[in-house]
Protein backbone atom coordinates (compact mmCIF):
# COMPACT_ATOMS: atom_id res chain seq x y z
CA UNK A 1 0.00 0.00 0.00
CA UNK A 2 1.43 3.41 -0.81
CA UNK A 3 1.67 6.49 1.32
CA UNK A 4 -0.72 8.52 -0.95
CA UNK A 5 -3.11 5.52 -0.34
CA UNK A 6 -2.47 5.34 3.48
CA UNK A 7 -3.09 9.30 3.67
CA UNK A 8 -6.38 9.28 1.54
CA UNK A 9 -7.96 6.06 4.31
CA UNK A 10 -6.82 8.51 7.01
CA UNK A 11 -8.37 11.36 5.64
CA UNK A 12 -11.60 9.25 4.99
CA UNK A 13 -11.72 7.66 8.28
CA UNK A 14 -10.97 11.06 10.12
CA UNK A 15 -13.50 12.62 8.60
CA UNK A 16 -15.96 9.90 9.29
CA UNK A 17 -15.59 10.79 13.48
CA UNK A 18 -15.65 14.96 12.92
CA UNK A 19 -18.44 16.38 14.74
CA UNK A 20 -21.55 17.82 12.98
CA UNK A 21 -22.10 21.35 12.61
CA UNK A 22 -25.97 19.79 14.21
CA UNK A 23 -24.35 18.98 17.44
CA UNK A 24 -23.35 22.07 19.01
CA UNK A 25 -23.48 20.51 22.29
CA UNK A 26 -21.11 18.04 21.41
CA UNK A 27 -19.12 20.39 19.84
CA UNK A 28 -19.01 22.34 23.28
CA UNK A 29 -17.76 19.70 25.19
CA UNK A 30 -15.30 18.77 22.40
CA UNK A 31 -13.71 21.89 22.32
CA UNK A 32 -13.23 22.00 25.87
CA UNK A 33 -11.43 19.00 25.53
CA UNK A 34 -9.76 19.76 22.96
CA UNK A 35 -8.26 22.84 24.82
CA UNK A 36 -7.68 21.37 28.25
CA UNK A 37 -4.02 19.49 26.41
CA UNK A 38 -3.01 23.05 25.68
CA UNK A 39 0.22 23.36 26.62
CA UNK A 40 0.04 27.18 27.95
CA UNK A 41 -3.06 25.56 30.42
CA UNK A 42 -0.55 23.21 31.66
CA UNK A 43 2.32 25.95 31.81
CA UNK A 44 0.16 28.29 34.09
CA UNK A 45 -1.09 25.40 36.27
CA UNK A 46 1.88 24.04 36.56
CA UNK A 47 3.91 27.87 37.71
CA UNK A 48 0.78 27.84 40.02
CA UNK A 49 0.99 25.13 41.68
CA UNK A 50 4.91 25.60 42.07
CA UNK A 51 3.33 28.41 44.24
CA UNK A 52 0.52 27.50 46.37
CA UNK A 53 1.75 23.80 46.37
CA UNK A 54 3.87 22.34 49.00
CA UNK A 55 7.39 22.52 48.10
CA UNK A 56 7.78 18.49 47.90
CA UNK A 57 5.61 18.60 44.82
CA UNK A 58 8.43 20.62 43.02
CA UNK A 59 10.06 18.02 41.62
CA UNK A 60 7.25 16.34 40.11
CA UNK A 61 6.17 19.90 38.58
CA UNK A 62 9.71 20.84 37.48
CA UNK A 63 9.43 17.06 35.45
CA UNK A 64 6.15 17.67 34.25
CA UNK A 65 7.30 21.28 33.32
CA UNK A 66 10.56 20.48 31.44
CA UNK A 67 8.83 17.13 29.64
CA UNK A 68 6.12 19.82 27.91
CA UNK A 69 8.87 21.75 27.30
CA UNK A 70 11.02 19.58 25.01
CA UNK A 71 8.09 17.03 23.52
CA UNK A 72 7.15 20.57 22.85
CA UNK A 73 10.41 20.94 20.77
CA UNK A 74 10.29 17.54 19.25
CA UNK A 75 6.86 18.20 17.78
CA UNK A 76 7.75 21.77 16.39
CA UNK A 77 10.82 20.09 14.40
CA UNK A 78 8.77 17.24 13.07
CA UNK A 79 6.08 19.78 12.06
CA UNK A 80 8.27 21.99 9.97
CA UNK A 81 9.88 19.12 8.07
CA UNK A 82 6.47 17.57 6.91
CA UNK A 83 4.79 20.23 6.42
CA UNK A 84 1.51 18.61 6.23
CA UNK A 85 -1.90 21.12 6.56
CA UNK A 86 -4.14 21.05 9.17
CA UNK A 87 -7.70 19.36 7.58
CA UNK A 88 -9.78 21.97 6.52
CA UNK A 89 -12.41 23.14 8.58
CA UNK A 90 -14.07 26.63 10.78
CA UNK A 91 -13.30 25.21 14.57
CA UNK A 92 -10.12 26.04 15.66
CA UNK A 93 -8.84 29.05 14.03
CA UNK A 94 -6.39 29.91 16.74
CA UNK A 95 -4.51 26.81 15.59
CA UNK A 96 -4.55 26.77 11.95
CA UNK A 97 -3.39 30.24 12.24
CA UNK A 98 -0.38 29.87 14.67
CA UNK A 99 0.56 26.52 13.82
CA UNK A 100 -1.02 25.16 10.22
CA UNK A 101 0.68 22.05 10.31
CA UNK A 102 -0.94 18.91 11.82
CA UNK A 103 1.87 16.33 11.71
CA UNK A 104 2.38 15.07 14.71
CA UNK A 105 -0.27 16.38 17.37
CA UNK A 106 1.47 18.16 20.02
CA UNK A 107 -1.90 17.84 22.45
CA UNK A 108 -1.46 13.85 22.12
CA UNK A 109 1.78 13.93 22.58
CA UNK A 110 1.81 16.07 25.78
CA UNK A 111 -1.11 14.45 27.13
CA UNK A 112 0.53 10.72 26.30
CA UNK A 113 3.67 12.13 28.08
CA UNK A 114 1.95 13.84 31.35
CA UNK A 115 0.53 10.71 31.49
CA UNK A 116 3.53 8.29 31.12
CA UNK A 117 5.05 10.58 33.51
CA UNK A 118 2.57 10.29 35.89
CA UNK A 119 2.54 6.23 35.89
CA UNK A 120 6.70 6.13 35.59
CA UNK A 121 7.05 8.43 38.92
CA UNK A 122 4.22 6.27 41.18
CA UNK A 123 1.31 8.49 40.71
CA UNK A 124 -0.52 5.71 38.74
CA UNK A 125 -4.08 6.52 39.65
CA UNK A 126 -4.11 9.94 38.19
CA UNK A 127 -1.95 8.22 35.91
CA UNK A 128 -5.33 5.72 35.15
CA UNK A 129 -7.59 9.42 34.96
CA UNK A 130 -5.43 10.78 32.67
CA UNK A 131 -5.16 7.85 30.36
CA UNK A 132 -9.37 8.27 29.84
CA UNK A 133 -8.26 12.47 29.60
CA UNK A 134 -5.67 11.99 27.00
CA UNK A 135 -7.76 9.40 24.97
CA UNK A 136 -10.96 12.66 25.24
CA UNK A 137 -8.10 15.04 24.16
CA UNK A 138 -6.78 13.11 21.42
CA UNK A 139 -10.55 12.11 19.72
CA UNK A 140 -11.95 15.45 20.25
CA UNK A 141 -8.86 17.01 17.99
CA UNK A 142 -9.90 14.35 15.14
CA UNK A 143 -13.46 15.37 15.86
CA UNK A 144 -12.89 19.10 15.36
CA UNK A 145 -11.36 18.60 12.22
CA UNK A 146 -7.27 19.73 13.46
CA UNK A 147 -6.02 16.49 13.13
CA UNK A 148 -5.96 13.39 11.22
CA UNK A 149 -5.91 10.09 13.00
CA UNK A 150 -2.58 9.53 11.87
CA UNK A 151 -1.09 12.88 13.57
CA UNK A 152 -2.85 11.41 16.84
CA UNK A 153 -1.19 7.93 16.10
CA UNK A 154 2.53 9.88 16.03
CA UNK A 155 1.98 12.38 18.39
CA UNK A 156 1.00 9.14 21.32
CA UNK A 157 4.18 7.74 19.99
CA UNK A 158 6.37 10.83 20.83
CA UNK A 159 4.66 10.83 23.76
CA UNK A 160 5.43 7.79 25.09
CA UNK A 161 9.46 8.37 24.17
CA UNK A 162 9.18 11.67 25.67
CA UNK A 163 7.58 10.67 29.02
CA UNK A 164 9.93 7.45 29.33
CA UNK A 165 13.13 9.87 28.16
CA UNK A 166 12.17 12.77 30.56
CA UNK A 167 12.06 10.41 33.78
CA UNK A 168 14.94 9.00 32.93
CA UNK A 169 16.68 11.74 32.39
CA UNK A 170 15.49 13.54 35.44
CA UNK A 171 16.41 10.92 37.79
CA UNK A 172 20.15 10.87 36.89
CA UNK A 173 20.17 14.63 38.26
Amino acid sequence: MSLSTLLEKDAHYSEKIRIPEDRPWIKRIAAFLAHSGDSWFWGLALILLWFIGPSDWHPQIALLFLGIFFTAISVLILKFLVKRPRPEGEWGQVYRSSDPHSFPSGHAARATMLTVIMFLTGFWWIGLIMVVWTLLVDISRVGLGVHYFSDILVGTLIGVVMGVLAVYVFNLF
